[in-house]
């Protein structure tokens, strides 16, 4: 008989928030897989409770070896828990491999539902809920994550996006230049903590704010493009040709209408380029 899979939740922040099943769930598993061992530690201390199960480090870098012996305990009736530093297993952290191994071996999977840093900073933004999109973390690369923003220039569904500290004034300055500097966003961090902050603008205002050094854990919140605002490569070519009418050189229309609406110069280069085709 096989065992069963539990991806438990644990506090993004206030101990407090961790339900009573989280409790009674980690002091039973037979094998508790958690991301950090010394946060887990932290946790049932605070928690008050004793494992009785044996606990292993389930992390990133050993993601893949491990999961096979993971499935192995499930497959021979124990009950393994995976818990992360904060939130929902296998959001943005370790989790879903193990997740699709054990529905692939026909092992019943279930969770503890519990905080979710994405849902919390949704609601707390002020931005559109009834659609959303989660994206998590940008490349790191300059060139990745500008071209990653690019495709999601045109999105309608608010996006929401984890960032490290150090990163966060470039990303949001390479959102203002792909999204547009007046793009409604809001930056979340610490959430449930001591020192929890929301700070809700438009980018450029947040790029500014965010040069002084922003500390913890962060989310970002970006609207989603205005439908009304989406331009198709034939208006780009209009305002090109209306610019040029109006005595502005070629080239210099092209950058000018980029800037004006916010679209690298290349796309309006092409949609230029694609207008002046014979049919």
């Amino acid at each position: 008989m096989s065992g069963r899979l539990v991806l438990a939740g644990t506090p993004i922040g206030d101990v407090s928030d961790a339900s009573a099943r989280l409790g009674k769930v980690l002091a039973a598993a037979e094998v508790v897989a958690a991301e950090d061992t010394r946060r887990l530690r932290r946790l049932t201390s605070d928690l008050g409770i004793q494992l009785s199960g044996r606990v292993v480090s389930y992390f990133e870098g050993n993601e893949r070896e491990r999961t096979p012996e993971l499935l192995e305990a499930l497959q021979q009736g124990q009950t393994v828990v995976v818990v992360t530093d904060a939130g929902m297993p296998s959001v943005s952290d370790p989790g879903y491999r193990l997740v699709a191994a054990a529905i692939e071996a026909d092992v019943d999977v279930t969770a503890v539902p519990g905080p979710s840093a994405v849902l919390t900073a949704l609601a707390l933004s002020g931005l559109p809920v009834d659609r959303f999109t989660f994206e998590g973390f940008l490349p790191r690369k300059p060139g990745e994550r500008g071209r990653r923003l690019v495709e999601l220039k045109d999105e309608p569904r608010t996006m929401v996006f984890f960032e490290a500290p150090h990163r966060l004034t470039a990303s949001l300055e390479a959102m203002a230049e792909a999204f547009g500097a007046d793009r409604r966003t809001a930056v979340c961090r610490e959430l449930t903590k001591t020192y929890e902050e929301v700070k809700r603008g438009p980018l450029d205002d947040l790029v500014t704010w965010s040069k002084d050094g922003v500390r913890g854990e962060i989310t970002v919140v970006v609207a989603g493009a205005d439908p009304d605002k989406v331009l198709t490569p034939e208006d780009l070519a209009r305002e090109v040709a209306k610019d040029e009418e109006a005595g502005t050189p070629r080239k210099q229309a092209i950058s000018d209408v980029a800037k004006r609406f916010n679209v690298p110069k290349r796309t309006v280069y092409d949609a230029v380029l694609a207008a002046r085709k014979p049919s």
